[in-house]
């Protein structure tokens, strides 16, 4: 099945955002309610929060699980293997998740992909994520997995330059984006996202983010 939904992304242009990047629509979709009985595991143990960042308090909440997770404060962006809140190592990285990212990572051309992070992010009406590069990771070939669920949003996805033309797509309960190599340091971000409710999960969308930090 999602080698017959793949070939349909790689005909449809709309799909496509670069040589190495494409929006896998609805791969997650079957998986759904096993991908959000896993979160609701792992931010049981480490619970969503919102992050300082330089330049002020993130509007998405978020939480981690794997080997690392991305922590950010007044003084900056970095990976640790413990929750700063709690002292304690993160939780591990559920199979249901690992292997959805490394599913979709093959089927859009990344085989043998081993992500050691996912970052959970949670948003909800009036939320966004501003137009960035990740740029944290000692691997800035190996892709980012980005799995979206609940209300839509719109991902935008730039170039490697933060003032170059920026694509707007729909990303929708189940799809899920991924890019990496050539573009892996691309620019991207979410835009406002604006009120929805979804019959899973209300009115927030859980964004799962998976990364390959070393």
């Amino acid at each position: 099945m999602h080698a017959d939904l793949f070939a349909q992304v790689i005909d449809d242009d709309d799909q496509v955002l670069g040589e190495q990047a494409r929006v896998l629509r609805g791969f997650a979709i079957l998986q759904a309610e096993a991908l959000l009985s896993a979160v609701d595991e792992v931010v049981a143990i480490a619970p969503f929060r919102q992050l300082r960042t330089p330049s002020g308090l993130m509007s998405v909440a978020m939480s981690n699980c794997g080997e690392r997770g991305w922590c950010s404060d007044a003084c900056g962006y970095r990976y640790s293997a413990t929750d700063p809140d709690s002292g304690r190592a993160w939780p591990a990285m559920p199979l249901s998740l690992r292997d959805l990212a490394c599913r979709a990572a093959q089927a859009a051309g990344f085989p043998d992909y081993r992500p050691d992070a996912c970052l959970i992010n949670r948003y909800r009406p009036g939320t966004r994520m501003g137009l960035h590069q990740d740029r944290d990771e000692g691997d800035k070939i190996a892709p980012i997995v980005s799995v979206s669920l609940g209300i839509p949003a719109t991902f935008l996805f730039g170039g490697l330059k933060r003032n170059d033309a920026i694509r707007r797509i729909e990303v929708r309960h189940g799809d899920v984006a991924v890019w990496g190599g050539v573009d892996r340091l691309r620019y991207h971000g979410v835009a406002t996202v604006k009120r929805a409710v979804h019959p899973l999960l209300g009115d927030q969308r859980i964004n799962l983010t998976f990364r390959k930090t070393r």
